[in-house]
């Protein structure tokens, strides 16, 4: 799936078309196309030197494209007004923080940047709550922990209550207890209509996301729902059999033949093989069927629900392998 397609039936908040930039004559990210839609969760992943942080930058307007465009509410992001950027919250990578200050100050700074006057302390008390840091507001940023500090960014980038997010890996350093409710809160956020651009590192994270977007070597391979990504990898759904015996090659010949499906099987072990079909729960009945007429009898056949980490090693290995980014999104 192309990612200018995505949300192109509704309202759109960030656009890029050929989005390219270069350092040095080197392209660091090429060619994109994405559209990410109001009031939806896009995630970005990809191994390190993707692209990933290169590209947020392009969007929230930080870097001069080399070719190509990229557009908030219709306006270059380079161009967008004051008011326009009091709406938009960001977290960077490497946050700006004031180790010498408290964290309360820190957060108050921030808050002023964005001329929050009314209501500012209930405000402040709230995000601090928010990332669970209100009882450590008196703290110097110095004597608190990195993933403290990165919780204190996160609630710098939302004191002003903004309507679009980019989020740069906001649950680096957060343990997974926490980070869980953090996706619970952007969940919420992108329920109320707000619109979050977030890059992860952990691949499991993309199940939270609406639309997920996976770069490599600064290509867009794909971007499409959790589940669409998770056929696309293995270009199908995936069955586990596991059979009373080993198999012979010419056995796993005659598998392969069987209706619905789609590539010769893999072995997982002497007697256990992963199979790709056009659909698990049709499949699984059949193939039962089609081995015992084999002489093949079956253990168990059971859908295989195929996880994030998979996908993103399944998809890289294509595009590495085809040596053509055109080839490995189609």
């Amino acid at each position: 799936m192309d990612g200018s397609n995505v949300g192109s039936f509704e309202r759109t908040t960030v656009s890029c078309r050929g989005l390219t930039k270069s350092f040095n004559g080197d392209a660091v990210v090429h060619d994109l196309g994405l559209d990410i839609s109001e009031g939806s969760i896009v995630g970005l992943i990809g191994p390190s030197g993707s692209g990933k942080t290169t590209t947020v930058r392009l969007l929230v307007g930080l870097l001069e494209p080399t070719a190509g465009t990229a557009t908030v509410w219709n306006t270059p992001s380079t161009e967008l007004s004051a008011a326009q950027r009091q709406q938009i919250g960001y977290l960077p990578q490497i946050p700006a923080l004031f180790p010498n200050l408290s964290l309360w100050e820190n957060l108050s700074f921030h808050a002023s940047m964005y001329g929050l006057r009314l209501r500012r302390r209930h405000r402040l008390h709230h995000v601090l709550e928010w990332v669970e840091l209100d009882e450590h507001r008196k703290k110097k940023v110095r004597q608190v922990s990195g993933g403290m500090q990165r919780r204190l960014a996160l609630a710098a980038a939302l004191v002003h209550d903004p309507m679009l997010l980019f989020l740069d890996e906001p649950t680096a350093g957060i343990d997974p207890i926490l980070r869980s409710t953090f996706w619970e809160h952007f969940r919420e956020m992108r329920d109320e209509g707000r619109t979050i651009c977030v890059t992860t590192q952990y691949v499991g994270e993309a199940a939270y996301c609406d639309y997920v977007g996976m770069l490599s070597d600064g290509e867009l391979l794909l971007i499409d729902t959790p589940e669409n990504l998770r056929k696309a990898a293995f270009e199908g759904e995936v069955v586990d059999i596991e059979l009373t015996r080993p198999v012979e090659p010419h056995e796993i010949d005659q598998l392969a033949q069987l209706d619905g499906v789609l590539s010769r099987p893999e072995p997982l072990s002497p007697r256990t093989w992963r199979v790709v079909v056009e659909d698990a729960d049709a499949a699984i009945d059949r193939l039962d069927d089609a081995l015992e007429r084999l002489q093949l009898p079956v253990v168990e056949a059971r859908e295989h629900v195929v996880d994030f980490d998979e996908v993103f090693v399944k998809v890289i290995e294509r595009h590495r392998a085809a040596g053509d980014p055109a080839e490995a999104r189609r």
